[in-house]
């Protein structure tokens, strides 16, 4: 029996409501999304839009047309940081980002000219608000973090971020790539203005969906610019969302996919799927800690970390330990850098 355990990197396996989703759609509809006013069109607009309705109830956001459809929390994170930021803004970020954040900030640094401060994080991967707070310039336009570190697992001090940030009238971007559909996210409560999310981790939804929260009224210019399927004749981008967001064909099938396991989770509910989640965390834990020369990164509670525990073993490359796992014993885990160096 194969035992997948890479589910940072992607969800698997999936519900059975969500293969059953994408073939229902391919199979007896196949009509895009707002490009036609045949019934088949209507009807993937309409399910594309119930999509949307959930992302919006799930994060507590109030205004679907503004939940905003990516291929990836990498575009998602794209589309914000570079749609916003200009030269000489000022950025806080975590010492914690995946790459996905990190090369984004690192190239408008090189070719824009912003400026980035990076809060210190301890060994455990937690962060202090005061280092957060000290941070911040008369500058800073933006506050970038992590809700999750996606090698530590270590869960990050978002709702007081976002209070903080909003007491500086201070943009705050959240990567929700670790945390969306396993901890509750309140866009309203926590303060957040932008929220990137995707689709085929703790969503269990499929790859090549994700998708940004607009929770405020910043000018984000557009990554492409394209058809929309509305006013053809205007030259420019629409200025009103979603399109002024979301040019060319969307993943129509992914977001139907999405949108099958977004009822999956509704119906499991959050609370049930993070106290299975612990307890899985708690017995593997105390499992490894009798593994001869381990040594366990991170948090050893449950409650500050999503499901990943990284670890080293004494005189053994990673390569190798992921290797032997995989070809004689058939469970499959990640080893490297994980996308996120500075960790």
């Amino acid at each position: 029996m194969d035992i997948f355990l890479d589910n940072a990197a992607t969800s698997f396996p999936k519900p059975l409501a969500v293969p059953d989703a994408i073939y229902d759609y391919i199979v007896n509809n196949g009509g895009t999304s707002g490009r036609g006013s045949y019934e088949k069109a209507i009807l993937a607009d309409g399910l594309v839009y119930q999509t949307r309705k959930s992302l919006a109830k799930l994060f507590n956001h109030d205004d679907p047309k503004t939940v905003v459809f990516t291929s990836s929390v990498t575009e998602s994170l794209n589309l914000a940081l570079k749609g916003i930021l200009k030269p000489g803004d000022h950025v806080v970020t975590s010492s914690l980002e995946h790459n996905a954040v990190w090369r984004c900030l690192k190239t408008l640094e090189r070719d824009q000219g912003i400026h980035i401060t990076v809060v210190p994080a301890t060994e455990q991967g937690e962060t202090d608000i005061k280092d957060v707070a000290a941070a911040i310039t008369p500058t800073t336009k933006m506050i970038v973090f992590t809700h999750a570190s996606n090698v530590l697992g270590t869960i990050q001090p978002i709702a007081e971020i976002g209070a903080l940030a909003r007491k500086k009238n201070i943009l705050f971007l959240v990567d929700a790539a670790q945390t969306a559909g396993v901890i509750p996210i309140d866009v309203q409560e926590q303060n957040i203005d932008l929220l990137a999310f995707t689709g085929h981790k703790s969503l269990l939804g499929p790859m090549g969906t994700g998708g940004l929260i607009v929770n405020c009224d910043a000018n984000i210019d557009p990554l492409i610019s394209g058809g929309t399927g509305g006013d053809s004749a205007y030259e420019y981008q629409p200025d009103y969302y979603p399109n002024h967001l979301e040019a060319g064909t969307m993943n129509v099938s992914g977001i139907i996919g999405l949108g099958a396991a977004l009822a999956f989770l509704e119906a499991e509910g959050l609370e049930t799927i993070r106290h299975k989640e612990d307890t899985l965390m708690d017995y593997a834990l105390n499992a490894l800690s009798e593994v001869p020369g381990i040594e366990i990164y991170g948090p050893r509670d449950s409650s500050k970390t999503v499901g990943v525990i990284p670890f080293n073993i004494e005189d053994h490359v990673p390569e190798e330990i992921a290797f032997y796992l995989d070809q004689e014993c058939h469970v499959m885990i990640r080893s490297g850098l994980h996308c996120a160096p500075s960790v």
